[in-house]
Order: structure tokens, then sequence, then C-alpha cells
């Protein structure tokens, strides 16, 4: 099994793009959700994604949103995957010029017969809490991941740190890694010194 890829969600400044980027994420997560505190306007992400280095797969992530203004945002920001983590449907998720990651947040193996009709490039599965669309640092059901990565492209968020990644990578083999509060000082902000942590962990994991 090969080692996951790493997604560092919630990007909302240049600074920690980058430093993201060199410490070997390999996409970053940029929120156009307004409702979230790691909101970032398309024209900020523009100019972010635009000084990526091209190792590094820039995501959009909506809840909610029309087929227009993600295909205004895509044009916009060049964002180059599209992760939903709303209450879209089966045809929401389609007709897109880009790949789509669709969020579900599952809390038993019984609920994972509603992804299905679901025709998607990988399936991210996240931490319950309440109705809250991500971002909460809850983890998500290993159980229930174990079955969803027999069948799709798994991305494993919600509730991962650099202290829990290797027991968590123990138990189950995720295409993604999706980290976001777990490498934060404070909403929108990423802490080097967790972000560094979490590779280095992940290198000796690896070994």
């Amino acid at each position: 099994m090969p080692a996951p890829l790493v997604k560092i969600c919630g990007i909302t400044n240049v600074e920690d793009a980058l430093f993201c980027a060199n410490a070997g994420t390999n996409f970053l997560g940029f929120i156009f959700y307004t409702k979230s505190p790691r909101y970032i306007s398309p024209e900020d992400a523009r100019k972010i994604i635009a000084n990526l280095p091209s190792s590094v797969t820039p995501v959009g992530v909506f809840v909610n949103e029309s087929h227009e203004s993600i295909n205004e945002i895509i044009h916009l920001t060049k964002i180059q995957i599209i992760q939903l983590s709303g209450d879209e449907s089966p045809d929401e998720c389609s007709g897109y010029p880009l790949d789509v990651w669709k969020a579900f947040r599952l809390s038993s193996i019984e609920e994972i017969k509603q992804t299905e009709e679901y025709k998607i490039s990988a399936l991210l599965l996240d931490g319950v809490k309440g109705k809250e669309y991500g971002g909460t640092g809850v983890l998500a059901n290993i159980a229930v991941a174990k079955e969803l990565q027999k069948e799709h492209r798994l991305v494993l968020a919600g509730g991962l740190h650099p202290d829990n990644i290797c027991t968590i990578l123990q138990e189950v083999q995720p295409y993604v890694l999706d980290v976001n509060s777990g490498v934060e000082s404070s909403p929108g902000k990423k802490d080097y010194t967790k972000v560094t942590q979490l590779f280095e962990n992940l290198s000796t994991h690896r070994k």
C-alpha cells in the first residue's frame, strides 16, 4: 500500500500556503464557504494559487454552492479539484470540468449505502459534529473508513494531528490524509511547528 498523500485545508494566506508546500503537502484546500472561519475570497485564493509550485494541487471547498458559482470560481482561481462538503445530491456532483471529491459525515457502517449512487473521483470521510460542514476537529469513524476504502479512493479528514496520525494509519490506509485544525494555532492560521511535526511523523511511519 503506497503512503497516503497529504492535504492541508483551510489556507487563508500565502505565507502558510508556501510553508505547507515546502514542508511536503500534496494538496492545499481553499474554503469558499462564507460561514466558515477559514473562508477565503476567490480573489485572495487566486493570488495565492498563482504562487504555488506545480507540485501542489489546489482544491476548492464548497458547501451547497450552485454550479454557476463553482464554475466561475474555477475560472477565476484555477483550482484543480472540487470538494463538495455540503448536502449535494449525486446529480449536483456531476457536470464539472474537474475531478470532484464529495464529503460525507457517516457515523455507522449502515449509512454507507447513501454513497453508492455518487460518481466521484474520491470520497472524503469527515467527523460528525451536529450539522457542521467540516473543520470540527472530530475524528471520523475508523470502522466506516475501513469499509469505504474497499470501494472508493478515500480522503480521510476530521481530527487528524501530528500525535495521532501514525496510529490511525495502522488502522486505515487512505488515498489522502486531510488535515486542518490539527495543524493550526487559530482558525485559518497554520502552526508551523505542528506542520513540520506532521511531516516528520509521517516520514518516520513510512520507513
